[in-house]
Order: structure tokens, then sequence, then C-alpha cells
């Protein structure tokens, strides 16, 4: 990883020696006391790459003066549920099985939904291993707060120490950064080495507002005291020059109005399609003698991609899960698919080589390099960098 503070190319035979020599360090490590480091992952949903220059970050700006300043690309598509949880396992959505926030599942026959408890909470649909279950399995401690997947039934072991989503009652966001200043202030046998913790803004903001209001503006400089908050602390906590933190993001968020919408549905006729879900992407299940018939009649349209589940671009990573309709339905950057206008002004779930879908990213401590402006790189490198 090129954010890292030392050299990492190597050939081989290099790799070969290091992995023995790393075997080595790791158990002299454990048995010999080796101080190792710790890692804070915050995850500011639908935080823009650009957010800190439209609307002034002064404390992301000193932790990226002090450590890594990148644009981080997501996967597709980019929303919340597939992004978190690629973050998570390091997979794409279209490998984990989570391809968007809701979607048909015709193995189980039922609509996944991340606000439906019997499907979200239904560990079947959750594919790969998430980093804290990888951790704990090898004695590694974690904490984690509110990441998609961390508290679901059958997936465990759970993290040593969790926080459950709860739609009603939740921690506010000044209370999930003193809870992991809390957990790195336990004695150093139940202090977790990797804390993950979510915060659901600004993304509402983002969709209510628009990605440069002035309300949005307002809460993203909220955020900003807030890491500015967390940084002080840990940087205050006797071992804090033995913790690194990672702030960044799940997706961006793009403008949209609605004179920019696609009604697609008014051009389908029920009979020639199973199933559909999703607005961006729209996953259509066609019956096999219409799914022709379906993909011209589409390809009429404009403002939208439309692509055989065998045809969409190699770059998106997505088309060979099952829960991926066999036609796919994408607006242009900015467009929206729908039947009615919309009352919010942000979008995201574009590609991640829309600009305005791709996400800040912060890492300062002992494991970056300093003062480091990065190359982007896309979210499937941060699985790494966190097992690292």
């Amino acid at each position: 990883m090129l954010l890292l503070s030392h050299n990492t190319d190597f050939n081989m035979k290099t790799f070969t020696r290091l992995s023995v020599i790393t075997f080595f360090l790791f158990v002299a490590c454990t048995f010999w006391g080796y101080e190792q480091n710790y890692t804070v992952i915050v995850s500011l949903d639908g935080f823009r790459h650009d957010y800190p220059r439209i609307h002034q970050t002064p404390e992301l700006d000193k932790i990226a003066a002090s450590g890594v300043d990148a644009v981080m690309l997501p996967s597709y598509p980019a929303s919340t549920f597939p992004n978190h949880y690629t973050m998570a396992t390091g997979l794409v959505p279209d490998h984990h099985g989570i391809v968007n926030n809701s979607f048909w599942d015709p193995v189980t026959g039922k609509r996944y939904s991340m606000g439906d408890n019997e499907t979200r909470y239904d560990a079947t649909y959750y594919l790969g291993e998430p980093i804290w279950i990888t951790a704990e399995r090898q004695g590694v401690k974690t904490g984690v707060l509110y990441w998609v997947g961390c508290d679901i039934p059958g997936l465990e072991p759970f993290a040593t120490h969790l926080e459950r989503w709860d739609p009603d009652e939740r921690l506010t966001f000044q209370q999930r950064i003193d809870k992991a200043i809390e957990w790195l202030s336990l004695p150093e046998e139940t202090r977790p080495r990797l804390i993950m913790l979510y915060i659901e803004e600004p993304d509402g903001y983002g969709h209510r507002y628009g990605p440069t209001g002035k309300e949005t503006g307002k809460l993203v400089k909220s955020l900003d005291a807030l890491m500015g908050d967390l940084y002080r602390k840990i940087s205050a906590l006797p071992h804090g020059d033995r913790v690194n933190l990672i702030v960044t993001s799940d997706h961006g968020m793009t403008d949209i109005s609605s004179d920019r919408m696609v009604d697609v549905f008014s051009r389908l006729r029920p009979e020639w399609y199973e199933k559909e879900d999703g607005r961006n992407p729209l996953l259509l299940f066609t019956k096999p003698q219409h799914r022709e018939q379906v993909y011209q009649t589409l390809k009429k349209l404009k403002h939208i991609y439309v692509w055989k589940k065998e045809e969409i671009p190699a770059e998106l990573n997505y088309g060979t899960s099952v829960r991926i309709g066999d036609i796919v339905v994408a607006p242009h950057p900015g467009w929206q698919l729908g039947d009615k206008p919309f009352t919010t002004k942000g979008a995201h779930g574009y590609s991640p080589h829309f600009t305005d879908m791709q996400v800040m990213f912060r890492g300062t401590g002992p494991d970056f390099k300093e003062g480091y402006l990065s190359a982007p790189f896309v979210n499937t490198d941060l699985y790494p960098l966190l097992a690292h």
C-alpha cells in the first residue's frame, strides 16, 4: 500500500522470504510482549471527496497534513449497505452478496431490504468474512459500532465490544466518539486493536438539501469538529502515538432535480418480467421470451444505460451474482429512474468513476506516511490496509 510508511515494492521471492520473517516476528511479538498499534476507522456516510474544499473542514485538513490525504473510489453501486460491507470484507458487492440497499433474491424468493429486519438480520444474504470476525478468530480484540453486518446472528464471533444498531434509540454522534475513547482506555488485555465506527450523516442532509446546500455545509462542519475532537482525545491517550486514525466514507452525493427523471416503467408491460427492484441501478428479472423485447425497448430511451447482465462493463465488477437481474438499467449521472417527481436534491448509486461518487480518505498515525497526497484508490484496498 503506497499509503503506508514503508516501501512495499517487492517480487515473489522477496514476498516469500518476508512471509517467513513475518511469521517468526509475529511469534516473537506474541511471546515477548511487543507493543502493537491500534486502528480506529470512522465512516461518515455520504461524505463526498470534495466536501473539505466546498464546506471548509479545518480539522480534517489537520489530519490530512499529519498523515495521508486521498480520494477513494466506492464499489458499484455507490450506496450504503453494499459499500460498508465491501470495506469490511474486501469483496465487491457482486461477490459479497449485498448487491444494493434492496434487491430480489431468486434463491430465497424474498426481497432483501436494509429496512426489513427479517432479511437484514438473515446471515444467508451476507457472503465473505468481515475483518472483525477474522481478527477475533486470531485472538485480536475488536470494537464495532453500528457497522453494516456487525450484529447479524450467524455472522460470528461478534466483536468483543459491540454496539448494535437500534433504529429508535441510538448513541449521539458525540457519544459514539466517546465510546471509541472508552474502548481505547480499557486495560491492554481487553482493549480492542481495531475499532470501526459508523455515523449515518451527512448522507441524509445531502439527499434532502443537495451536496452543496447550506444546511449540508453546516452539518459537514459539525462532523469536522467531531473528528477534531476524536483526534485530540486519541492524541491525549498514554498510548495515543500507537493509534492509527482513518476517516472515510461509503459513497458521495450528486445534485438531482425533478426535471431529470426517466420513466422506464411506462414503457414496460408487467407480463414482460417476473420481478424488479432498485432504482439505481434497476434490476429486472425478465421472462426469457421477453428479454430481448425489454432490452430493445429500453435501449431507445435517453439518459440511461441498459445492459444485459453478461454485458455489464467490466470496470463495474457487477453481474455474476444471482441477485442481479438479467437486465440492468442505470441512470446517467444526475438523472434518476422513477414515475413521479422527486422531492430530494441529492442522490448516489452511480458508477464509482463519476467523481461525485468518490469519497475522501484521511489516515494518520504510526503506520501512515506524513503529509502524503496519495493517488486515488479503490475501497477494496481498505481491507488489506486494515489487516496490515
